[in-house]
């Protein structure tokens, strides 16, 4: 893959690969802005285009995401292909946080260098389909997981996820009255700077405990 950006800040204390949703690229606003996020705190960023978005920049044609094996081959290469020494954490936006965790469910043997893995507007369901659970990633997952939730995200609210009794080495961080974006309603006195200034303040402070946690053992 030749469409990987590897973002490093000086004094970094860990890398995360940081996977794109399904309707928008690596470049998207809300990629970016995390990003930048993340190396003000010191944290390095990796973002990729999966295939079919590479293929979208080329033609300017849409294309829907590949099937998931196609998008599992191309994570699993970004993660193949890190060769630095920081600790590494995985996760993604919506659709590059179900990669992501069914990476490590399915083959979780070949990513021993993994630290951990964040979820940024994990898609629980499809819209409206509550009976279609996207469970089993996460349950057969058994590396230490953030999810950062939208109160009210459609894919996934807060009261639908505290009914799954997720495994103990989950942590959930719920952003009040957040969409799948994170976004607020203006009505609700929160903003959305302020979500994902939340958001990534409570991936520094996992990323930074499960790296001294590495360290002890």
């Amino acid at each position: 893959m030749n469409n990987i950006i590897h973002e490093q800040t000086d004094d970094a204390i860990a890398t995360f690969i940081f996977a794109h949703g399904a309707g928008a690229g690596k470049d998207h606003e809300f990629m970016v802005e995390i990003t930048q996020m993340l190396l003000a705190r010191k944290v390095n960023v990796i973002r990729f285009d999966f295939p079919y978005m590479a293929k979208r920049l080329v033609d300017s044609k849409k294309y829907p995401p590949n099937r998931m094996p196609v998008l599992l081959d191309a994570y699993q290469s970004v993660v193949d292909s890190y060769q630095d020494e920081l600790p590494l954490f995985i996760g993604g936006k919506s659709m590059g946080s179900r990669v992501a965790m069914t990476l490590l469910a399915e083959n979780d043997g070949r990513n021993g260098k993994i630290k951990g893995a964040i979820c940024l507007g994990y898609p629980f369901h499809p819209p409206k389909k509550l009976d279609k659970l996207r469970l089993t990633p996460l349950q057969e997952n058994k590396r230490n997981t953030l999810i950062c939730q939208g109160s009210r995200d459609t894919l996934g609210n807060q009261e639908e996820i505290l009914g799954y009794s997720l495994p103990s080495h989950y942590q959930l961080c719920f952003l009040p009255d957040g969409d799948h974006d994170l976004k607020p309603r203006v009505k609700s006195g929160h903003t959305h700077l302020a979500h994902k200034e939340k958001a990534v303040n409570e991936m520094v402070t996992f990323i930074r405990q499960h790296c001294e946690q590495s360290k002890d053992e």
